[in-house]
């Protein structure tokens, strides 16, 4: 009903529109993990080289020096495992530029305007990042086999093999999605995680720690990739492992923790949340 005073209308009061209903579940992430595998497929070239640096790395070691290191032929079968956790790397990298030019763009802004939790932002990412990585390592592991590499795993092996290349490939990838946030531009991140890709060179990825000189022995054998290289060597190649396993698993729990939490942290920090 319209009241009128001194003789005019005042207009008619509408009830405020109810707010929209937050996304309930996984919807919110798998949404986002749907928009992150999109953007990976468009971004060709990024996927491309995470598959083929680690493949002409292979390719190097073995047949450049190779021969070398090892006259015998066999150390295709030591290097593969540090091509996997470097084809890793390479791959959870482009995680920590998707991530900084979503927040230099402003669409968090956008998203958080939304019915969802703006966290699913983040664990889109490193899902589709995870996905496309085990498949990348699957690749390096097919082209390690079309150039001598020998595996004697079996098929308990192989799938204690995937649980903790999956598992190194979450913390890394958080890890990556983290220095994103921190850092203050896509270069900057590209940067940034450039400094962590050298860690498997300074590890039994591609020589034996006793091969090193003394003074770096201590920073090689107590440095996280170090276990968990080996634990992946005496998966594939059934040699003993001692507590590496141990030691593996323990370290990419610590690395995913101290991410999840460094992440968090920026993001409420930078998104606005509180």
């Amino acid at each position: 009903m319209t009241t009128t005073t001194a003789g005019r209308p005042l207009p008619r009061t509408t009830a405020a529109a109810p707010p929209r209903p937050r996304l309930r579940g996984v919807t919110a992430e798998a949404v986002f993990v749907g928009r992150s595998l999109r953007h990976s497929l468009r971004d060709g070239e990024s996927l491309l080289m995470a598959i083929l640096l680690p493949v002409m790395l292979m390719l190097m070691f073995t047949w450049v020096f190779g021969g070398a290191i090892d006259p015998s032929g066999a150390y295709v079968d030591y290097v593969v495992p540090g091509i996997i956790l470097t084809c890793a790397g390479f791959g959870a990298s482009s995680t920590a530029v998707y991530v900084a030019n979503d927040m230099r763009t402003g669409i968090i802004d956008r998203f958080r305007t939304m019915p969802l939790r703006a966290g699913a932002v983040l664990t889109g990412h490193v899902v589709a990042s995870v996905l496309r990585n085990l498949v990348a390592t699957a690749i390096v592991i097919g082209v390690g086999v079309l150039v001598g590499f020998r595996p004697t795993a079996n098929a308990w092996e192989w799938l204690g093999l995937t649980g903790l290349i999956a598992l190194y490939i979450l913390a890394i990838t958080y890890l990556f999605a983290a220095i994103g946030l921190a850092a203050g531009s896509p270069e900057g991140a590209n940067g940034y995680g450039f400094v962590l890709l050298f860690l498997p060179y300074l590890s039994s990825a591609f020589v034996p720690v006793a091969s090193m000189p003394a003074w770096l022995q201590p920073v090689a054998a107590n440095q996280p990739i170090t276990p968990i290289v080996e634990t992946i060597r005496g998966l594939l190649m059934d040699v003993p492992m001692g507590s590496e396993p141990w030691w593996a698993i323990g370290w990419c729990v610590v690395i995913l923790t101290v991410a999840v939490l460094w992440g968090a942290w920026l993001f409420r920090r930078k998104a606005g949340r509180r």
